[in-house]
């Protein structure tokens, strides 16, 4: 924590210096933009005081969060209620830490009742910075649980948020009023590429997707090649085929993104 605090300190005096270059940033700024937000990571671990021996091993039930930090206080904590989203429903946190000690608290109230129970728990999320533009900052929350069962949950959640007006970025903010069915068909298009699927073949074999319709989620990031979707396992296939990514390219995009915008910056 002596080098986080040292971290914000400087990075306090840094952005003194460079305040009047950051107050005129604009969301119509290029993604390959030099100017980048600074952070450190830091993290929490909380561990269950309960050991659990199996054959000729030891271990112990832990949460573990990681994340990044920087002097912007309103984007930590916009960062640090994303991953809370990830408690238990009637769960309410405000940190890192009373998030992990909950979890220790569940296994621990768990094993009170259930004495004879030889497998230990985990929790490790963690919040990997993807790009830190001065007018967009974005990252990959990654959530892997186990709680008992056949294999851990996992869940992959992009986040998007506009550090000049301090709001979360969404799909709608980019894309032209009306637009979404376009992009759907774009998308759709490149999808059945990577799956290599005919522009007919039918999807309700094989993928979830309701009705068997295509259809894009709102878990997005914007990378230097286009827009980016990210679906979980489950989403749309089973468990055992993991993520699936699909990129839609810039030029895919010029008639449905917005102008002056994160999608199409100005020339």
């Amino acid at each position: 924590m002596k080098k986080l605090a040292l971290f914000l300190l400087s990075a306090s005096l840094l952005a003194c210096q460079t305040e009047k270059k950051t107050e005129n940033a604009s969301d119509t700024t290029a993604l390959t933009s030099s100017s980048e937000i600074s952070f450190v990571y830091d993290s929490v671990k909380v561990v269950s005081k309960h050991i659990v021996k199996n054959d000729n091993t030891t271990d112990t039930t832990k949460a573990v969060l990681t994340y990044p930090v920087s002097i912007d206080t309103i984007l930590n904590k916009f960062v640090e209620q994303k991953l809370m989203a990830f408690a238990n429903e009637g769960e309410h946190f405000k940190t890192y830490q009373e998030f992990g000690d909950a979890f220790i608290k569940n296994y621990d109230n768990f094993i009170r009742e259930n004495k004879d129970y030889s497998q230990t728990w985990f929790m490790d999320g963690k919040i990997d910075v993807v790009e830190k533009l001065p007018h967009y900052f974005s990252a990959l929350i990654t959530y892997v649980s186990y709680e008992g069962g056949a294999h851990p949950n996992s869940v992959f959640t992009y986040l998007n948020y506009d550090p000049t007006t301090h709001k979360e970025i969404v799909l709608n903010d980019l894309i032209n009023s009306g637009s979404m069915p376009k992009l759907t068909a774009v998308a759709e298009q490149i999808f059945r590429k990577n799956e290599k699927l005919s522009p007919t073949e039918s999807l309700k074999d094989k993928y979830f997707f309701e009705n068997d319709t295509f259809s894009l989620n709102q878990n997005f990031t914007i990378t230097e090649k286009g827009l980016k979707f990210l679906y979980n396992p489950y989403e749309i296939k089973a468990y055992v085929y993991g993520t699936t990514e699909l990129l839609i390219p810039f030029a895919e995009l010029k008639d449905i993104a917005k102008p002056n915008s994160l999608l199409n910056p100005a020339k």
